[in-house]
């Protein structure tokens, strides 16, 4: 493609007066003159033959001229930095966008996540959390992690491992627990899935579980176990996320019944090809899925099967 002359000095002072709607504020971040960027964009607005601003009395309004070029050049600047970015000793550094559920991400991932960049030093995982609702093209994701049933519109779900639920609480609280049923004098914390008590109930031998259990809802099972570590309750969450709790004995299992409702996928958009760092990492938590659990939706690839290596 035929290039003209581009004036990146002048692009530059547009796009940062336009997304900072200020000249002023423009030459603070390039580290250059109100004047001279107020020049650079006249310059600018000369050689296209159209004005990219009003000015106002109180700052500057983007025409519709602007308004159409801005997308054209943050995108443009964004993907040079993060190529720039990327670059680093002669050798190109791959950036991997993972959102995960909070509980997944802090109680298992992250503890994990240092063999995974110790195996691929030039892959750099930046991870997000979510509450299990993710809009995965509108955050840019390569994979989220979410808890569930698997199904999920437009993306493709590779199981991970299951979490069953049980009782999580204070040795405290635990030792004026004789049986599951004695439960039912205690505060229950809960999901806002209303069927996880009841279920759990049911598996512990109690044939009429109870009704709608009143009490405090939590949306983060992270949340209701920093209630339960505090002794506001009994919580039913995931003993598999909260092994650290467990072997410090912050928290105690008092009941080896669980009930599984669900189960960790690692999902793409069908539409996302998968990428030799999409694909390191999905080998990668897979191995890991089964050094931990030895179950898995498929036995996990061999080692190094990825085209993409960490040397």
């Amino acid at each position: 493609m035929r290039r003209p002359h581009l004036p990146l000095n002048a692009l530059r002072a547009f796009e940062a007066s336009a997304r900072l709607l200020s000249f002023t504020r423009a030459g603070d971040e390039l580290n250059v003159t109100q004047a001279a960027v107020s020049h650079q964009v006249k310059r600018l607005e000369l050689q296209l033959g159209v004005a990219l601003f009003k000015r106002l009395p109180r700052g500057l309004m983007v025409t519709a001229e602007g308004e159409a070029l801005l997308p054209v050049l943050r995108d443009a600047f964004d993907r040079m930095a993060e190529m720039l970015e990327r670059l680093e000793n002669g050798q190109v550094r791959e950036i991997l966008m993972v959102g995960a559920v909070g509980t997944f991400a802090v109680g298992w991932l992250l503890p994990r996540l240092g063999g995974f960049q110790a195996r691929f030093p030039l892959l750099e995982v930046r991870l997000s959390t979510h509450n299990n609702r993710v809009d995965m093209l509108a955050e840019g994701l390569d994979y989220a992690i979410r808890f569930g049933d698997g199904a999920w519109h437009a993306c493709e779900s590779e199981r991970l491992f299951e979490a069953p639920l049980s009782p999580l609480c204070t040795a405290r609280l635990a030792e004026s627990m004789s049986s599951p049923a004695s439960l039912l004098q205690h505060t229950l914390l809960r999901s806002y899935r209303d069927n996880e008590w009841p279920s759990w109930f049911a598996a512990a031998g109690i044939q009429r579980p109870p009704p709608l259990l009143q009490g405090i809802t939590f949306d983060s099972s992270l949340a209701m176990m920093e209630a339960a570590t505090q002794g506001a309750g009994v919580a039913l969450a995931p003993p598999r996320m909260f092994e650290r709790q467990l072997a410090s004995g912050s928290i105690v299992q008092p009941f080896a019944a669980t009930t599984s409702l669900g189960s960790y996928w690692l999902t793409r958009q069908v539409s996302r090809p998968v990428t030799p760092a999409m694909a390191a990492f999905r080998d990668w938590l897979h191995e890991a899925a089964w050094q931990a659990y030895g179950t898995a939706s498929e036995t996990p690839p061999p080692a190094g099967s990825s085209s993409m290596t960490g040397d």
